[in-house]
């Protein structure tokens, strides 16, 4: 689910076996950064970056997923989207570093978004760097989206870490939504941030909240792909599983979490989602 790329030349067979080692069979990899905003990897201008991201992902198409990463303050942010997704995008990856995700610049850019049917990859939670930029990262931010007219789907990075209490609330608030007039949809990306001490906290609340969350949790590592981090990756799986294990997740919502709700976020399905348990009586 959570790839970075960091520019430099493209070696996607190099990338993939070290994916295989980890026992991981593709993702979706994010291009270099937009030229503005705050981003301690390689800054490209659009064209360059998009050419990289195609050079990365076409020779394992259907293994690797290209994901563009974009600025709602960037010049020509919105011809960018319509390009992206005529050229074979999947989706778009936005990081809120210096503005609220509700502000009009950055609603007017999820617009343009809605139009094309792709869904948008957001990180959420405390952002490390330099200077104060978590306070756009907390998770109740996110229901501006509830204002977009149809909707669009998205993701919430590290389940916003250490927010991930407010994570989960904001997601049965937006599966109430989504149930009542099919607005947009929220995603739990599991990508690190979390540390070990809070992993079992993050996955005992979000397997026992009583919220409908088997269809919209997805696995992802925020590794490299210049330096894909084999021990990293595979020991990650390694201690999701056994958590899960504990918590008795079957093998079927495991093929979710690991492939089939990736794919669905990709591919714009809606499916049928439960009344959240809190809300029955």
């Amino acid at each position: 689910m959570h790839i970075h790329i960091n520019g430099g030349k493209p070696e996607p067979a190099r990338l993939i076996s070290k994916m295989e080692e980890s026992g991981v069979w593709g993702g979706a990899l994010f291009s270099a950064s937009p030229e503005i905003g705050l981003a301690p990897l390689a800054k490209l201008p659009y064209r360059e970056r998009i050419a990289n991201l195609f050079d990365w992902c076409r020779p394992y198409e259907g293994r690797l997923f290209p994901v563009l990463w974009i600025h709602p303050f960037e010049k020509g942010v919105e011809d960018q989207i319509k390009d992206a997704a005529e050229s074979g995008v999947r989706a778009f990856k936005i990081i809120c570093d210096s503005f609220y995700v509700g502000c009009p610049e950055s609603m007017k850019t999820l617009e343009a978004i809605e139009k094309t049917g792709l869904p948008v990859i957001y990180h959420s939670g405390i952002l490390w760097g330099g200077t104060n930029t978590s306070d756009f990262n907390r998770p109740a931010n996110w229901e501006s989206l509830l204002n977009l007219a149809g909707g669009v789907k998205f993701s919430m990075g590290h389940c916003s870490w250490p927010w991930h209490d407010e994570c989960i609330a904001v997601y049965g608030k937006f599966l109430n939504s989504y149930l009542q007039r099919r607005s947009s949809e929220m995603f739990f990306d599991l990508t690190p941030g979390t540390p070990e001490i809070y992993r079992r906290d993050l996955l005992t609340k979000l397997f026992t909240v009583g919220y409908d969350v088997e269809n919209n949790i997805v696995f992802g590592t925020d590794s490299m792909a210049n330096d894909y981090d084999v021990d990293w990756v595979s020991g990650w799986i390694a201690r999701d599983n056994a958590i899960m294990d504990d918590l008795g997740v079957t093998d079927e919502v495991r093929e979710k979490i690991y492939h089939g709700n990736f794919l669905r976020f990709l591919s714009g399905e809606d499916i049928d989602h439960k009344l959240p348990e809190v809300n029955k009586k």
